[in-house]
């Protein structure tokens, strides 16, 4: 049987690393690489020599290639995942799959029409320590949970311009950061009935202006089951470390948290908390970084289509719409959108 043929669009430090994750899986095989910047297609060539380099989405889609990987900025997701997917390709694409709701519901209904595989590099959900911090949850270990605290401080800020300009980012530190937070509250708790939503947005201090995205949220959930769940996120905070990532849930019979160690952006602990004892349950390392993506590559592999395959996608669009204050509508419209140029992330 031929595996799966895979076009690469966009691959920059994110898309090359995925790229690599879904080929060393044996599950795929690179036919294509696009990329504005000549190096990083070179780069991406290197580890897949016989795929054509071609330079759009167009020609990409032009071999017919059974999937394509989505790397590109984010103003270009869900326009590209449209793109690919009304040609018959399946498509995995880097978050945020759209900056609205109505962007992300849009491609929803191309890969149901199309009846193709659907994945977005939502990461974190393939952690060893979130893997067995879900397990604690849905076998009714923690008993009825009822809070939990998410955060992801990042002491840096993003290096390409694109980021701090709304309409082409879709928002600030939620939507580069904020929706790894807000999809892993929705699925660790398996999808619960958002009943409000609030957040304070501020950039450098101060709430946000137009034509500015934010660099520091707040932001509190309440979901059906009398369930609060607080979020944090930011650019640039003053943590005296790389970044401070956190995933705490508390029930009625005990609780679980994720905690980043030393400040790095890769290795995490779980532990299972028993009132004041605690139990280790998970220590790096763990490579998990390319997970999501090999996961794709070997559902594809096996014939597998657009059923069951986007569960949390449009519910996380439509929080992220609440938490800017836009209009929302219910996770079944749908708007047209635009097809902007290739772009590098």
């Amino acid at each position: 049987m031929s595996r799966p043929r895979i076009g690469f669009l966009g691959v920059g430090w994110i898309g090359r690393h995925r790229m690599e994750a879904m080929l060393a899986s044996g599950a795929v095989e690179a036919v294509a690489i696009a990329d504005s910047d000549p190096a990083a297609a070179a780069a991406a060539q290197r580890l897949a020599p016989a795929a054509e380099l071609v330079p759009s989405l167009e020609a990409m889609l032009a071999l017919a290639p059974d999937g394509v990987v989505i790397a590109t900025p984010s103003a270009l997701h869900a326009a590209q995942s449209v793109q690919a997917l009304d040609a018959g390709a399946a498509v995995f694409c880097q978050k945020p799959l759209g900056r609205t709701a109505a962007e992300v519901e849009a491609v929803i209904e191309s890969a149901r029409n199309a009846d193709r595989l659907l994945g977005v590099d939502l990461s974190y959900r393939f952690t060893e320590a979130m893997q067995r911090i879900r397990d604690l949850a849905k076998s009714g270990a923690l008993g009825r949970v009822f809070a939990a605290d998410f955060t992801f401080h990042n002491g840096y800020g993003p290096d390409k311009a694109w980021f701090y300009d709304p309409a082409l980012s879709g928002g600030g530190c939620v939507m580069d950061l904020g929706v790894h937070l807000v999809d892993l509250a929705l699925w660790l708790l398996d999808f619960p009935e958002v009943v409000k939503v609030s957040s304070r947005l501020s950039h450098k201090g101060r709430p946000i202006r137009a034509g500015q995205v934010e660099d520091h949220a707040v932001v509190t959930l309440d979901l059906a089951g009398d369930v609060t769940v607080r979020i944090a996120c930011s650019w640039c905070l003053q943590v005296g470390c790389d970044a401070v990532i956190g995933a705490e849930l508390y029930g009625t019979d005990g609780g679980a948290a994720l905690h980043n160690v030393g400040g790095s952006f890769y290795d995490f602990t779980a532990d299972r908390f028993r009132g004041a004892a605690s139990e280790r349950l998970v220590s790096p390392p763990d490579a998990w970084g390319g997970r999501a993506a090999e996961h794709w590559a070997r559902r594809l592999a096996r014939g597998e289509r657009f059923e069951a395959t986007t569960r949390g996608l449009a519910e996380t669009a439509w929080v992220l719409d609440r938490i800017y204050g836009r209009t929302a509508a219910p996770p079944t419209e749908t708007a047209p959108i635009g097809t902007p140029a290739l772009e590098r992330s």
